[in-house]
């Protein structure tokens, strides 16, 4: 069985490896838990093992995804290299798959403690309210359209940036991100946070290739989604799709509990 990776941009340390099982009929295997075995090679013994936890991909009324949920595990990998995965979804029958992890010396994104790169991405102000040019989210996100990154950095106010195209997430693991962070910034906005949302290609057509938003971030994919402390620097980061549940505890913790 394959395990279909939703995540890539690896450094040494923590890392936050997210993934779907997928049996030999092409069917998404969803249970709560998984078990997880990480080995230096295909005939070595494994040297770690945990569990990951199925997280929810988007929010009520979102958009079918391909999957309900993905799983996600946290793994310590301290050096570079290639590691091999092993996956054993919990309960009913039997399945495992097998994936790697590929760990760079850095990673091509912003990491954890990097300054935020000061974006002057679009708002509704900048393009005099034409939300066909800010996003292809419908009906538009308009409460993630009034900051850019570079006013939020200037007026020293913690923000979430997330940077994705809701009509054309392309992958199996690219949920409607867009509509988990709304969901999140319902609670949080009313605390200071600011929630930001920035497109992807250029002219919102993926003919024409990313923009330079994305550019300037070196973004080697998408969904990118960063939290960003009223000091400028990223606080957390989460490639791909992620759960409301993360994102929130990921808020509470670095963004509102530190203010």
């Amino acid at each position: 069985m394959a395990i279909v990776p939703g995540t890539a941009d690896f450094a040494p340390g923590r890392v936050r490896l997210t993934f779907l099982v997928v049996d030999d009929e092409g069917r998404v295997v969803t249970r709560p838990t998984a078990r997880v075995w990480l080995a230096r090679g295909l005939e070595q013994e494994p040297f770690a093992e945990t569990t990951a936890r199925a997280e929810r991909i988007g929010v009520d009324g979102s958009e079918e995804a391909d999957a309900e949920e993905i799983f996600v595990a946290h793994l310590d990998l301290e050096e570079p290299g290639k590691y091999w995965v092993l996956a054993e979804p919990v309960g009913g029958r039997a399945i495992q798959a097998i994936g790697n992890v590929v760990v760079a010396e850095d990673t091509a994104a912003p990491s954890v403690g990097d300054p935020a790169v000061a974006s002057e991405t679009p708002t509704i102000e900048s393009t005099g309210g034409d939300f066909a040019a800010l996003t292809t989210q419908s009906p538009p996100d308009e409460e993630m359209l009034r900051h850019s990154v570079a006013g939020s950095l200037a007026a020293k106010v913690p923000f979430v940036v997330t940077f994705a195209t809701p009509r054309y997430c392309q992958t199996r693991t690219c949920g409607p991100v867009v509509d988990v962070v709304d969901a999140v910034r319902e609670e949080y906005e009313p605390q200071g946070v600011r929630f930001i949302h920035v497109e992807i290609f250029e002219d919102n057509d993926p003919a024409n290739g990313t923009n330079e938003w994305v550019q300037e971030w070196n973004l080697p994919s998408e969904p990118f989604t960063f939290l960003v402390g009223a000091d400028g620097l990223i606080k957390e980061r989460f490639e791909g799709t992620l759960s409301v549940r993360e994102l929130g505890e990921a808020v509470e913790q670095h963004l509102v509990a530190a203010d």
